[in-house]
């Protein structure tokens, strides 16, 4: 059952409504050189924008479908123009949501080979490029690459131009490819890569296995990463699909676990978060462990984003959202559900200012389809009862 209405807030939550919304790090071996290319500059990160006024956030009850009948999508990009870009994983398909509501297809992406929980994965648009420029991860014939596709025309008849290598090299399975791309407050891209059924990979720093990887926008590994001259940027996972960024400039994942546990992890570059000799918090200090662990029945969690500070996840198996409010970006956390099983399968999430936006993955053989399956649903926010925050 949906939760009932919370109780009212203190005042000066209630005030601050209205202005809201606006490193342990594991030695390891100098890596072989990947198949990403050379870098030709080595930018710095950028100092984060300002904090929002980070309160808390929580699901409302009301929801609204925005696009219906959807097939295995995977990843939901808002663009400036009003319109959002949603991929089809078996398919290749990019839909295109119209502002005005109503869908149609905007392009195919080459190459999408799909087997299993492979395919056409995450999509990622820079702020600001020139030319614009949709990202994506893909798995092909012969590896996980992330290309990135010219984005040609206007609401209602956008079209994708023949797509570029990013990077190329990444380890495919049937299962485990991780797939989420974001570009970061520094302006650079970061993928999420699994161990592709090899869990030995996540602990070889010389593999793109089993990692989150940091590069430029146009596949150059930036020279302030961890290891000189490899997109590595954290080591040790198994399963990473989500990440993000919170009002302190925190990074954020969630990462699948095996048998037992699911994880979010605070990410800082060159941390090993102990896959696979560690699932979830194990109190070896030669890893960096999780700040959340759920069993995987729970969570299963996929997408996330971020509101000031309060983290959504998307729960596959769990079929929930899980709201997690940190510590002014840091450990402990406190989380809770919401929509248990109303809502089916979750994939992804996406902030959207006081909403957010959840895409279901019902239509991905592991679910059990509804009428108008796969949605993409908004979800106003509202703010959280302060007494089950942490602190």
């Amino acid at each position: 059952m949906r939760r009932s209405t919370r109780p009212a807030l203190l005042a000066i939550t209630a005030a601050l409504t209205a202005a809201a919304l606006a490193a342990c790090t594991a030695s390891a071996p100098t890596p072989r050189p990947t198949e990403t290319r050379t870098p030709t500059s080595t930018p710095r990160p950028t100092a984060s924008s300002s904090p929002v006024a980070a309160i808390p956030w929580q699901p409302g009850e009301r929801t609204t479908d925005l696009a219906t009948g959807l097939e295995a999508p995977w990843s939901a990009v808002p663009l400036p123009s009003g319109s959002t870009l949603i991929s089809e994983r078996d398919s290749g398909d990019v839909i295109e949501r119209l502002p005005q509501g109503g869908q149609r297809l905007a392009g195919t992406v080459p190459g999408v080979v799909h087997t299993g929980e492979s395919g056409l994965l995450g999509l990622a648009v820079p702020t600001g490029s020139a030319p614009p420029y949709l990202y994506a991860y893909e798995t092909t014939a012969d590896d996980n690459r992330v290309v990135r596709l010219p984005l040609t025309g206007v609401p209602g008849s956008y079209a994708l131009g023949a797509p570029e290598p990013v990077v190329t090299g990444i380890p495919k399975a049937a299962n485990h490819d991780g797939g989420r791309i974001a570009f970061g407050p520094d302006g650079m891209l970061y993928i999420t890569a699994g161990d592709a059924s090899q869990p030995d990979r996540a602990q070889d720093v010389a593999s793109l296995g089993g990692k989150i990887l940091r590069v430029t926008p146009e596949g150059n590994v930036p020279g302030d990463n961890p290891f000189p001259g490899s997109p590595v940027w954290s080591f040790g996972h198994r399963n990473p699909q989500g990440i993000g960024w919170d009002s302190h400039g925190t990074m954020w994942a969630s990462e699948f676990g095996q048998n037992t546990w699911d994880e979010l992890n605070i990410i800082t570059p060159g941390s090993n978060y102990g896959w696979p000799a560690v699932e979830g918090i194990g109190g070896d200090p030669a890893y960096t462990d999780p700040v959340q662990q759920w069993s995987t029945d729970e969570a299963s969690p996929s997408g996330l984003a971020i509101v000031g500070d309060t983290i959504f996840i998307a729960g596959l198996g769990g079929e929930r959202l899980w709201t997690v409010w940190s510590t002014d970006g840091h450990a402990p956390v406190t989380a809770e559900a919401f929509f248990d099983g109303e809502l089916g399968r979750l994939r992804d999430v996406v902030a959207r200012g006081d909403r957010i936006w959840l895409l279901t993955n019902d239509t991905d053989g592991r679910g059990d389809p509804g009428p108008g399956d796969d949605r993409l649903v908004e979800v106003p926010l509202t703010p959280a009862d302060p007494a089950r925050l942490p602190g």
